[in-house]
């Protein structure tokens, strides 16, 4: 593509990715032209109640939909095609390119969400360059990483090439045997590299990662010492992974039975794209194994971040309806916990060691290796690329900082690189590189219902009834301001030492109270023919009121609902000129 013949820069948006591990979002935009590369997804923290899924504020995108000519997906993990799915659902985007495994399961979750019809998917190979608009194109170089069908991608732009690492590392014994193309990237390299954007995650270990071929032999020493049933938990999509675990299997005479959702399908989908070869006899149903013999039985499952719904979490809660974990099985966790799962990994551990299980973890047994480069990983790819400007993404905020010191020690110059946090706007010239604003960035919570999002108002209002409880009070009130009947009160995770009557009393005499002194300001017109009473404010002043007084009396702070039940039709004149109450609608029913 020839040089840039105006002034016009390149703006680099991540709205995902930064300062965090996962749901990876990046905007690319040129003049009149955007392209996407990956939308990922995150999952919730404990703080956040009823959430399911967590992604990036995509405010930005959807303001400017009318530019959106496509999308890159580097691969098919979660926390980078997870929030596709969503998005679609607010805004069009006309193609999506990617991985051929990846946009196997692309398809699928569109189909699920209904919105398959919203985007075209393209797969490519590798080496394959497509054309996106008028000023990108995009190269697919095959990388290595933990999942199958992983690419590296060069994006050429009227400025110059820009080289996007996706989640790599160097593998140089590829249990696929698809190794990574350093040729193209050095060709780039000697060409000229005008950005490198690389993944940070592992920025903080010395070396180079192990090859996935190394987890073998220590696999091979666990299958071969376990009496009874082997229970395997790893990560869902690692493709690599569980090829070896079949392999293993079928070393050691196990049938396979695969229990979670996401792992059959994942494993559906690399079956019949070549990235998972086995016998078709290894792999059983649940229900054709229990009269095997113990020392024949493989469960390969999902869990291996204590998910509070996943298949290993259910099984260790004696909560799953077809597996019991029995004395003499062992557990082997093919995974490392990710930052943030640590206490949940632990605790399903000690429930499986409380049922008689042999658990197998961490990283001295050499069971798990990351699918992130290391500090020599990542020097290689700035050897290869020798790129004029560098941008480390994908991790968080101290991960940033060191990959850029590794970057300043492979030469690249401190004033030619830029830390930033997710909504930064870099503006990308052939001469620069800089930070020169910002545009909405944060979460979007989706519910676990899947149907909407999740406002931050709603998420504070969860996390106050988690942290100090409900009370709900149901009153009565009349077209004279007198309470018909006693309050209900009931308390939902309050802690408070009153006895359930006093408090009633209590409540009682304080919302007499209040109508006493609030009354006459709410209720109008009582001398005509039309008497009004503004219930909607009442009610606000009561609750209001109400809610100062339970603090005060409870020494905490619940959250306050009060149902008010109020007369159905204003009071009626007879002939002597007096009014005569309406009864409500639950009066005359009892």
């Amino acid at each position: 593509m020839t040089k840039n013949e105006t002034n016009s820069a390149l703006k680099i948006i991540p709205l995902g990715g930064l300062h965090e591990i996962g749901k990876n979002t990046c905007v690319f935009e040129y003049e009149d032209e955007i392209i996407l590369l990956d939308a990922g997804l995150a999952f919730p923290t404990d703080g956040m109640h009823g959430v399911n899924i967590v992604l990036p504020d995509m405010t930005y995108v959807r303001e400017n939909r009318h530019k959106i000519k496509g999308m890159i997906v580097t691969h098919g993990h979660e926390d980078h095609i997870g929030g596709i799915a969503f998005h679609l659902k607010q805004f069009e985007i006309p193609v999506i390119y990617g991985p051929r495994l990846a946009m196997a399961m692309l398809e699928g979750k569109l189909e699920e969400a209904g919105v398959r019809d919203r985007t075209e998917l393209r797969s490519v190979l590798p080496r394959d360059v497509v054309r996106i608009g008028k000023h990108f194109f995009v190269e697919y170089i095959r990388n290595t990483h933990s999942i199958a069908d992983s690419f590296t991608v060069a994006i050429h732009t009227p400025l110059g090439v820009l080289i996007h690492t996706g989640d790599f590392k160097f593998d140089h014994t590829p249990v696929d045997g698809e190794r990574f193309d350093i040729q193209r990237l050095a060709e780039h390299g000697e060409k000229g590299v005008l950005c490198l954007m690389s993944d940070s995650t592992n920025s903080e270990v010395p070396g180079f990662t192990p090859s996935e071929s190394s987890v073998f032999p220590n696999l091979d020493r666990v299958f071969s010492q376990a009496p009874g049933r082997l229970f395997v938990t790893t990560f869902a999509s690692s493709v690599h992974r569980i090829n070896i675990i079949l392999q293993l299997a079928q070393k050691h005479n196990r049938v396979v039975t695969v229990v979670g959702r996401s792992m059959l399908n994942l494993i559906a989908h690399a079956r019949n794209l070549g990235y998972i070869k086995c016998n078709d006899d290894l792999l059983q149903p649940l229900n054709s194994i229990r009269n095997l013999p113990d020392e024949n039985v493989l469960i390969l499952t999902t869990g291996s971040q204590g998910e509070p719904m996943s298949a290993m979490t259910r099984i260790a809660n004696k909560e799953h309806p077809h597996i019991k974990i029995r004395p003499g099985d062992t557990v082997v966790f093919s995974a490392n916990p990710i930052p943030g799962n640590t206490i949940a990994v632990v605790n399903v551990i000690d429930k499986l060691m409380m049922q008689g299980a042999n658990v197998v973890y961490g990283r001295e047994k050499g069971i798990h290796v990351s699918g992130h480069g290391c500090q020599e990983d990542q020097k290689l790819m700035l050897a290869l690329t020798r790129p004029k400007f560098f941008l480390p993404v994908h991790g968080e905020h101290r991960m940033l900082v060191k990959h850029a010191e590794t970057a300043q020690s492979m030469g690249v110059p401190a004033e030619n690189m830029v830390i930033i946090q997710n909504g930064d706007i870099v503006e990308l010239t052939e001469e620069s590189i800089r930070a020169v604003g910002k545009v909405p960035s944060g979460l979007e919570l989706v519910d676990t219902s899947s149907s909407g999002m999740v406002s931050a108002k709603v998420l504070q209002e969860r996390q106050k009834m988690a942290e100090e409880g409900i009370v709900t009070i149901a009153a009565a009130i009349d077209w004279t301001g007198k309470l018909m009947v006693k309050p209900e009160i009931h308390l939902r995770g309050v802690v408070t030492s009153i006895e359930r009557s006093l408090l009633q009393k209590w409540v009682k005499q304080r919302i007499e109270e209040i109508l006493s002194v609030r009354w006459s300001e709410f209720a109008q017109g009582f001398e005509s023919d039309q008497p009004e009473v503004d219930w909607g404010g009442l009610q606000e002043v009561l609750e209001r009121e109400l809610a100062r007084s339970i603090r005060r009396e409870l020494q905490c702070q619940p959250s306050l609902t009060l149902l008010m039940q109020i007369p159905d039709e204003p009071p009626v004149k007879v002939a002597d000129g007096r009014r005569r109450r309406t009864r409500t609608a639950a009066q005359v029913a009892s």
